[in-house]
């Protein structure tokens, strides 16, 4: 006669299979959210820059100091975990009278985390994220 399965081996043994799927599923979660937040941080930095140099003043503010509250901006909300990956800061403007547009660029290269090597080798070390903000001049 055949003995019962033993259900809390087969139980083990699907939690087993069934894990590395899990974690993935799990982690891949979280590294979106680290990857959508930062994205939010250069969208939020562009966008203080841009206010920051719109605002009226004589003589009108610098790129260098456009460029110094955006990182400013992102050296203190962005999630990096130790990644000495500063963003890219390019801000133009089409002149500096009042009514005139101020466009503030912000590129940064998003290093994936806890997937670093198992991501599609066209995104194996990272993303470029970009954010951009239109102002006119006050």
């Amino acid at each position: 006669m055949r003995k019962p399965l033993d259900s809390e081996g087969i139980a083990a043994l699907e939690f087993a299979l069934i894990l590395p799927f899990l974690l993935a599923l799990i982690f891949g979660i979280i590294e979106f959210s680290f990857l959508m937040y930062d994205k939010q941080v250069i969208t939020n930095a562009s966008r203080e820059g841009a206010r920051y140099g719109i605002v009226l003043s004589d003589p009108r503010i610098s790129y260098g100091e456009i460029e110094d509250v955006v990182n400013f901006y992102c050296a203190n909300h962005l999630i990096t975990f130790g990644a000495k990956s500063p963003p890219t800061v390019t801000p133009d403007r089409t002149g500096v009278e009042s009514g005139d547009n101020l466009t503030v660029r912000v590129q940064y290269f998003y290093q994936f985390i806890l997937f670093p090597k198992f991501i599609n080798s066209r995104f194996s070390n990272g993303i470029n994220l970009t954010a951009e903000t239109v102002m006119k001049y006050e």
